[in-house]
């Protein structure tokens, strides 16, 4: 059965799905303060079992960042990451009744764009902006 938790900060958990995908995990003690830092966040399990993430980290009032959406490859293409992307749209839909000029934004991974188009965002530049861009790790 599919269930959801709120605010999990299980650093384990979160270090497997991100080796789940590929991305590898980060060391314990980056992951704990990233998950501390975290705005809100979801966490979807198959009875006990982890599947999926997806969390909202920013300001908490004028930006927003949908961030680590992960769906462990063997539950992927069954919804598990519309539902976390619905779950997550519902609580900035909270948000943004505080303030109603609220920025989201997210960076998709590569070939994962028509994904959250289907959510409503749109590519910078078709929003009369520049390019998104991230600074370069040496």
């Amino acid at each position: 059965m599919i269930n959801i938790k709120e605010n999990n900060k299980n650093v384990e958990e979160f270090n497997k799905l991100y080796d789940s995908v590929g991305w590898g995990a980060y060391d314990k003690a980056i992951s704990k303060k990233s998950l501390d830092n975290t705005i809100y966040s979801l966490s979807v399990y198959d009875d006990e079992k982890i599947i999926g993430y997806g969390r909202i980290i920013g300001d908490s009032i004028c930006f927003l960042y949908i961030q680590d959406i992960i769906v462990i490859p063997e539950y992927q293409s069954k919804g598990i990451g519309t539902m976390i992307m619905n779950k997550l749209l519902e609580k900035i839909e909270k948000i943004r009744n505080e303030n109603p000029n609220l920025r989201v934004y997210l960076g998709a991974s590569k070939n994962k764009e028509g994904f959250y188009k289907k959510f409503g965002f749109i590519e910078r530049k078709n929003a009369d902006l520049g390019e998104g861009m991230i600074l370069k790790n040496n």
